[in-house]
């Protein structure tokens, strides 16, 4: 149910990232080596990427497979970024289609995908949300509007991952929730039912570590740490903590 990946580091091209790796997001479109569910993402993909000086980022999305785009080797070829977050999509079922509902998701300086899915949705009672933040009628639009009114409210970022879980499971809501969200400078992510791995890199001068966090490894090269399941990932440039899902959901209660 989809595959997605953040990066933050010195800036590199978006085809060094997402196509030239052997097992990078690109091929992981139809040869995913870890996905449990389903076998292909073909239902459309999306690049999300800030540049200097700019705190809202640039999106292409587009809702064909990742290999039918044309346009997409050229872009990703000339355009260099040191944060990315990007997902290729393969849709549940009964939800909607289209551009509008491949991540990346995005609000402001926000970026943020879904892995996974909403057993049941829509036909279950929901907890509210902004629908106006809906970008698309899909279970990940709206867990995104979940999460973007947990953040407006204060929370930080891993907080209001976690709690979005927490809250749609109080409602009775199963599923798969592996969420990731960068605002360009810090990745969160969560590990809840499905695979979730990142590496870091230590760079030789100041500035130039890494960090990777992607639904599965995209080269074989060591490095690649898992993610148990059930918790949530913070990140910046070379360093990465994980807390249990739990140290950020007590005293919550549905919305």
């Amino acid at each position: 149910m989809c595959r997605h990946l953040a990066y933050l580091g010195p800036p590199v091209s978006l085809q060094s990232l997402l196509i030239d790796p052997e097992h990078g997001l690109y091929q992981q479109s139809w040869a995913p080596r870890m996905q449990s569910h389903g076998t292909v993402n073909a239902d459309g993909f999306g690049v999300g990427w800030y540049v200097p000086d700019d705190p809202m980022p640039a999106r292409y999305r587009r809702g064909v497979p990742i290999w039918g785009d044309p346009s997409l080797a050229d872009v990703a070829r000339v355009t260099r970024s040191g944060a990315v977050l990007a997902a290729v999509r393969s849709a549940t079922l009964g939800m909607a289609m289209g551009e509008a509902a491949a991540a990346p998701f995005c609000s402001g300086a926000w970026l943020f995908s879904h892995n996974g899915v909403m057993e049941g949705w829509p036909s279950l009672p929901l907890p509210q949300v902004s629908l106006p933040a809906m970008e698309a009628m899909t279970d990940s639009a709206y867990l995104w509007a979940l999460v973007l009114d947990l953040l407006r409210e204060g929370a930080v970022p891993e907080a209001a991952l976690a709690a979005a879980i927490h809250i749609v499971r109080r409602a009775g809501i199963s599923g798969r929730f592996n969420f990731l969200w960068t605002d360009g400078a810090t990745i969160a992510a969560t590990a809840c039912g499905d695979t979730l791995w990142y590496r870091t890199t230590s760079g030789e001068g100041p500035g130039l570590d890494s960090v990777t966090v992607a639904s599965e490894p995209s080269d074989d090269l060591p490095g690649w740490t898992e993610v148990p399941d059930e918790h949530v990932l913070t990140a910046v440039r070379g360093l990465v903590e994980m807390h249990p899902l739990s140290a950020f959901t007590e005293g919550i209660t549905t919305k």
